[in-house]
């Protein structure tokens, strides 16, 4: 048996996959983020992930920090558009400390006022130090380009200005309307009895009350392809093109990752790097990535290159988007990019942490997980037909948003 699944009766679901290792890894995954936040909310999804282990009923912060550190665990967290993750790596005997752990953190936090404001000088030199790096900023705020105007658009991390105007009472009641039985996954990967993990979340979760879901979200429609060219104190320019893209239920999801993965994939043969660093030496980091949302998605491809060849590169990204639109993969070259992907999941999946992270976000958004062997197949049913039409859908180039960080000219 691959994955195990068991749901408590206040609705907090469970999946574990049981490996035989010393190591383990357990998460709980809340679906929400950014997106379900209030006008008056934006960067308090990810501002809560760094007050929750600021102290609780029973634990001051250098306690919550310490508990599972002390016997060489390691506590993280993260938050992104659609889900917030608490998670741990430990020696398989700390189960029982990791959940209790996490049960104290996510139902006794206290919020100190005091920690509150300590904490907003952090995040703001978060957002600050994130300002500094244009390779990160530049998908931020292409996504903000593409979604004008809607929550989906806007940075996880927020403004300063809007970090300055947190208050605890923020904090409880984004909390409160989302961190609910029924958003929430207890996700594992480790040697532990399925039973056993079962009783701890019992013990450490059953007692949360169930409550009705509130959703603060809204569909985004109305795209308008926009082009923005913004001025950076950087010596390179990046540049972001894109469109919007199928959502994770769509059944064309597979055919765009694998058609993503030809053009712009890690692998140095991409289509991309081979057409445009190889061959003319234009660009250093040029890549593609399709990111889908519960009710959108959107793809896109980045560049950083010199002034003198942007205009250059560009048309030799259209060129390779072209090329995908008019002519169909040949059986070899279609059989290769199947070969080159599979082999690429097999290898993230090679990461018991990584894997625990991706069954806790499929269970919570599809209520199941594929098996590698269910992915394989997805894989290797697509034809070169189906490549060629969802090209001609998604890489339509009078589609696309362009937003470009040029150096700032000197004065």
């Amino acid at each position: 048996m691959e994955y195990q699944y068991y749901q408590l009766s206040n609705g907090i679901r469970i999946i574990h996959k049981p490996v035989v290792n010393q190591v383990a890894h357990c998460g709980i995954i809340i679906g929400a983020g950014s997106r379900d936040e209030l006008p008056d909310e934006n960067g308090i999804a990810h501002f809560i992930e760094h007050v929750i282990f600021k102290g609780t009923r029973h634990r001051k912060a250098y306690h919550i920090l310490s508990r599972l550190e002390n016997v060489g665990g390691e506590l993280n967290a993260y938050t992104s558009k659609e889900e917030t993750c608490i998670y741990a790596s430990f020696l398989k005997q700390y189960y029982p400390r990791t959940l209790e752990l996490f049960s104290d953190i996510l139902n006794n936090s206290l919020f100190p006022p005091k920690e509150i404001q300590k904490e907003k000088d952090v995040v703001i030199d978060e957002i600050n130090s994130y300002k500094d790096s244009p390779f990160e900023l530049i998908f931020d705020e292409f996504e903000e380009l593409l979604y004008d105007g809607h929550p989906i658009g806007r940075c996880i991390l927020g403004t300063p200005e809007s970090v300055k105007a947190f208050t605890r009472e923020h904090v409880v009641g984004f909390m409160k309307r989302n961190y609910v039985p029924e958003k929430m996954v207890i996700c594992s990967v480790g040697n532990i009895r399925f039973e056993k993990l079962i009783s701890l979340a019992e013990k450490y979760f059953g007692f949360i009350g169930s409550h009705l879901k509130t959703n603060t979200q809204s569909a985004f429609v109305g795209y308008m392809p926009q082009k923005r060219v913004d001025e950076k104190s950087n010596f390179q320019v990046h540049c972001i093109m894109g469109n919007l893209a199928y959502d994770v239920n769509n059944d064309k999801k597979t055919i765009l990752g694998l058609l993503t993965n030809i053009l712009g994939g890690p692998g140095m043969n991409s289509r991309l790097n081979l057409g445009i660093r190889e061959k003319y030496g234009y660009s250093y980091n040029i890549e593609a990535h399709y990111q889908p949302y519960s009710d959108t998605g959107n793809f896109n491809i980045y560049l950083g290159t010199d002034n003198g060849y942007l205009e250059k590169s560009v048309k030799l990204v259209y060129r390779e988007l072209k090329l995908l639109r008019d002519k169909k993969l040949g059986s070899l070259q279609l059989h290769r990019a199947k070969l080159q992907l599979i082999g690429q999941m097999a290898i993230s999946l090679e990461s018991n942490l990584n894997e625990m992270i991706s069954i806790g976000k499929s269970h919570l958004f599809f209520d199941h997980v594929d098996s590698f062997g269910d992915m394989i197949t997805k894989v290797n049913t697509i034809t070169s037909g189906q490549l060629l039409e969802v090209a001609n859908e998604i890489f339509t180039e009078d589609q696309f948003s362009m937003l470009t960080f040029i150096p700032k000219k000197e004065s």
